[in-house]
């Protein structure tokens, strides 16, 4: 078992566009009838987001669907859930100044954080920390465990081959 970092910070308006953030259903919906203006426009929006999900920047709805974003997202590896709680702590650190709210911004805050994440990713957990900064800005830091992730098992670890097609 390893692990995953990400972080996304960017305008909250961004982070609230839900459609990018969610995966596209397994099953796209039928192809419109002739004359179907609103199920074209259904059909046309599921092709982008299905199209689009996979290389957005964006963090997804659900954490482990990390592993199927592009893998210049992926901002470390670690085999240990320590380290891996040690990189969130740093990151927090280096945008507490910025934190919307004082919670978590002192050592006390911080070292919870740590603490909480270290636990839930030994436990083989995601962890996924939303905080507004400064408005109108949003921090997302997530780390995703892998090999396999234990919320969605059938997702490819980033560093294995992926089959060519």
């Amino acid at each position: 078992m390893h692990h995953h970092g990400y972080l996304w910070t960017g305008p909250k308006e961004r982070f609230d566009q839900e459609a990018l953030r969610r995966p596209p259903h397994p099953e796209p919906p039928p192809p419109p009838a002739p004359g179907d203006a609103v199920g074209e426009r259904l059909f046309q929006r599921y092709r982008e987001v299905a199209a689009e999900f996979p290389t957005s920047e964006l963090p997804p709805l659900e954490t482990a669907y990390w592993l199927i974003k592009p893998r210049s997202l992926v901002r470390g590896t670690w085999d240990e859930a320590k380290e891996a709680a040690g990189w969130l702590g740093e990151r927090l650190a280096e945008h507490a100044h910025r934190f919307a709210s004082p919670y978590g911004q002192g050592a006390t805050g911080l070292a919870r954080f740590v603490d909480t994440a270290a636990e839930r990713l030994d436990s083989g957990a995601d962890v996924s920390y939303g905080l507004y900064l400064e408005r109108p800005s949003y921090l997302h830091l997530a780390v995703v465990t892998c090999s396999p992730n234990h919320s969605v098992p059938t997702l490819a670890c980033p560093l294995q081959k992926q089959p060519h097609q």
